[in-house]
């Protein structure tokens, strides 16, 4: 016999449910392969006329085995008729600062960077490196990721780490400047960003970032570990989870 009590509380159960309250955290975990991937960085704007071939081609590289994207959506170009509300002052920051390493005088739209270096020879891609030994862990459970980095024994290295949440499948529709009545089409797209400064040894750190973004979209987290020196990749991985 079931009670008005029980009956209560079964209802609330099911719209807990239905409302998602009572759904477990997301959660998944990723580790560090064979090789070291090719990590694709594209410096990018919807304002610019040079750029949209450059944001499809990076569309390609989804699902592409050893090759990790990110699309950074500067904002120097935001003043000239059409502000892309994907760009951030900081994505520009990030290309300046990186003009040393990457074998750059200037910023210029659309900047490719492949393993941190400067590269004009898209869409040809190296192919993906041997592992040097360095291995990264990503876990997720809920809005919390934890990052764990083992570099082999005795190494001397000094490593740095940058981080970017990306989301795919996002559509344009210009109305002024360059691209005026173009609709763009954006995968990768960089909606968080993060760095951890450099350091030796292992290493152990939370990175707090949603599992969902914009309209629900789930975010993939992308963490590249660098040789703090020369700004090389050490090690790459990506976290993707399901919903």
């Amino acid at each position: 016999m079931i009670t008005t009590l029980q009956l209560g509380i079964r209802r609330s159960a099911a719209l807990a449910l239905c409302l998602g309250l009572g759904a477990p955290a997301l959660a998944c975990e990723a580790e560090s392969g064979a090789a070291v991937p090719v990590v694709v960085e594209l410096y990018t704007s919807e304002g610019c006329n040079s750029c949209p071939p450059a944001d499809r081609w990076l569309s390609t590289l989804k699902d592409k085995p050893g090759v990790l994207a990110a699309a950074f959506h500067v904002d120097y170009w935001d003043g000239l008729g059409w502000k892309d509300r994907f760009a951030s002052p900081r994505y520009s920051e990030r290309q300046t600062q990186l003009q040393a390493s990457s074998g750059t005088r200037f910023s210029y739209t659309p900047q490719v960077l492949v393993n941190g270096a400067d590269w004009r020879r898209w869409p040809a891609l190296p192919a993906p490196a041997p592992a040097t030994g360095t291995r990264m862990r990503l876990q997720r459970a809920g809005d919390q990721v934890t990052l764990q980095v083992e570099p082999p024994a005795a190494s001397p290295a000094r490593f740095a780490l940058w981080w970017a949440a990306l989301e795919d499948g996002h559509d344009s529709d210009v109305r002024a400047g360059e691209n005026q009545g173009v609709r763009l089409h954006h995968d990768h797209v960089v909606r968080y960003y993060g760095r951890i400064a450099p350091w030796s040894g292992p290493l152990q750190q939370r990175i707090d970032v949603p599992a969902l973004g914009e309209g629900g979209r789930p975010l993939r987290l992308l963490a590249v570990l660098t040789d703090a020196a020369g700004g090389g990749t050490v090690q790459a991985l990506q976290l993707r989870c399901a919903r």
